[in-house]
């Protein structure tokens, strides 16, 4: 059997570290007989030939800018079988000005609310709330979830836009505070799969920094999911 080829693109904001938050996660798939190739922009998803010969892209991209031809290839690439995945502002608050890439990934970040107020002190802690992870039904029977419980994290907590077109692992549930403007608790999706043509996208949105991305439950969602999303041999 030929060797998959796992394509790293990353870059974007530092805050969410994506070399090193991404380093966290290349000898797994090494481990696991996938050729790594690492690229620091997105100018390769506008490469048909290469894109074509990828069978999986793991993406830590947070904000940044990405042209049509990018996001048409990236997205050509998964509608003909390329798995695409990623963890939190690196899939999910990546290229805000692109409706097309926004439609590939099924949901967007909106915000993470923060602390109250009078709490607040100019730092990233400021949006770190305590918060579980909640496990679907329909997760606890997937590849990628299945025999993960419920987690507790101190983290941001994504709130996140998103269509129905999404297949929910785990949800997390925001709060009504006597400061926010919303008045009943939000569910959001946290992990969630995308049938994308004959490909397969799979987001996680815990992943903050480097703790977050090492918690147990966490990096085994990320790894099962980036081994799920994978071409698979029906879309060769």
């Amino acid at each position: 059997m030929a060797q998959r080829r796992a394509l790293v693109v990353r870059g974007g904001w530092e805050g969410h570290q994506p070399v090193k938050a991404t380093e966290l996660f290349i000898p797994f798939l090494e481990d696991n007989g996938y050729a790594v190739r690492v690229e620091e922009s997105t100018e390769v998803y506008a490469d048909a030939a290469e894109m074509a010969a990828t069978d999986l892209v793991v993406q830590c991209m947070t904000m940044s800018q990405i042209t049509a031809a990018e996001v048409a290839g990236l997205s050509a690439a998964v509608i003909a079988g390329t798995g695409f995945t990623g963890w939190h502002g690196g899939i999910v608050d990546s290229f805000r000005a692109s409706s097309d890439y926004l439609h590939l990934v099924g949901g967007q970040f909106a915000t993470h609310p923060g602390k109250e107020p009078c709490g607040r002190h100019g730092e990233p802690e400021d949006n770190f709330l305590p918060h579980t992870v909640h496990v679907t039904d329909l997760g606890r029977e997937h590849p990628i979830t299945t025999g993960v419980g419920d987690f507790d994290l101190v983290t941001e907590q994504y709130w996140v836009l998103h269509d129905d077109l999404i297949d929910v692992l785990a949800v997390t549930t925001h709060p009504t505070q006597e400061w926010h403007p919303w008045h009943r608790p939000v569910t959001s999706p946290a992990i969630w799969t995308r049938q994308w043509g004959a490909g397969r996208v799979v987001v996680t949105t815990p992943g903050h920094s480097l703790d977050v991305l090492e918690h147990p439950s966490v990096r085994t969602v990320i790894e099962r999911g980036m081994v799920w999303a994978t071409r698979t041999a029906s879309a060769s």
